[in-house]
């Protein structure tokens, strides 16, 4: 029984790479010229003297491989923090941790535009500190979903305040980063894919090598520790990771929202809550979701374009609804 299981677990997992693969031909063959998957390869690795390999090397793959990259570190903060938390409402965005790194990156764009090569460091510790603060605020002899909520809102109001306020005292400095706000891709180059990548790369590796301490985590602090788990010392290992992932993330595309709360939550649905098969079912579902919403925001009134953030929330808004009147936790 537990065998067939296991295979029907792996099944979905090859159906979520070979959605991965479709999602990235879609990104990449579509637009004002459309190109067909052989095309594509031709482009990459045969024919580099072509329209074709100016479109695909230039403008592309660089944004395709960044949403995927962003969908990839996103979902897996969100699963993540939705364990650490035993909370499904818990993501990067509903708490705050994406407010905390979006401020922090505003701070050195606006205020030190010199050091933008620092966005995804200082992004990184804006969302590990806003964790931390948001989690210490939480608890109180344990943390409570209605709790961490609470101090997650009430910490991103404030964050929020803190990026408004930049926006008002600089205005002539801000057209750059308009989009930040909601979350775009647009005029994304490998300028964005090297500076994301190696953040991404040191989070999802770590988070590969530990995910049954994640699965022994979720049976609660007590049975944690009799099986001989260093509880809080694991804990904030996670949330290190889930500050890492997120901060990566939102350095490259902004302030993109419920990425984190919706690609987890299916993926949980569809594949359960191990975290051994849920890390990866959040990798590859996470990339095609941001890729193909990408796509559609190229796409759907084009030529104008619209960020992918807007596609994203009215995605999420609704499904966030969902899940709060379900009502249900983490199982």
């Amino acid at each position: 029984m537990a065998e067939n299981k296991t295979i029907n677990k792996n099944i979905i997992l090859i159906l979520f790479i070979l959605l991965t693969i479709i999602s990235f031909f879609i990104s990449v063959g579509n637009g004002a010229v459309k190109i067909s998957p052989i095309n594509i390869l031709k482009a990459i690795f045969c024919e580099k003297d072509t329209v074709n390999h100016q479109i695909i090397w230039n403008v592309r793959l660089p944004r395709t491989i960044v949403a995927g990259l962003v969908g990839i570190c996103l979902s897996l903060s969100g699963a993540i923090l939705q364990g650490i938390m035993r909370n499904p409402l818990a993501s990067p965005n509903i708490i705050g941790v994406s407010s905390g790194a979006g401020l922090a990156a505003f701070i050195i764009l606006i205020l030190l535009p010199e050091y933008y090569y620092m966005v995804p460091i200082g992004a990184f510790i804006g969302a590990l500190l806003t964790t931390l603060v948001i989690y210490s605020l939480a608890w109180k002899e344990g943390v409570t979903p209605t709790r961490l909520i609470l101090a997650g809102v009430a910490i991103s109001s404030i964050l929020r305040a803190g990026i408004n306020a930049l926006i008002t005292f600089y205005p002539d400095r801000v057209a750059g980063v308009v989009g930040f706000m909601v979350g775009g891709l647009s005029a994304t180059a490998w300028t964005e894919v090297k500076m994301i990548f190696p953040y991404a790369l040191i989070g999802v590796t770590s988070v590969l090598l530990i995910p049954n301490k994640l699965n022994i985590l979720m049976l609660g602090d007590e049975i944690a520790t009799g099986l001989g788990l260093k509880v809080e010392s694991t804990r904030f290992i996670f949330i290190i990771l889930a500050s890492l992932l997120a901060g990566s993330a939102v350095s490259a595309v902004g302030l993109l929202g419920f990425v984190g709360l919706i690609v987890p939550h299916i993926a949980r649905l569809l594949i359960g809550s191990d975290y051994r098969f849920l890390f990866p079912a959040s990798i590859f579902l996470g990339a095609s979701v941001v890729i193909l919403c990408d796509t559609l925001a190229r796409l759907l009134f084009a030529p104008m374009e619209i960020p992918v953030g807007i596609i994203m929330s009215a995605l999420g808004g609704p499904f966030f609804l969902y899940l709060l009147r379900r009502k249900e936790g983490v199982r």
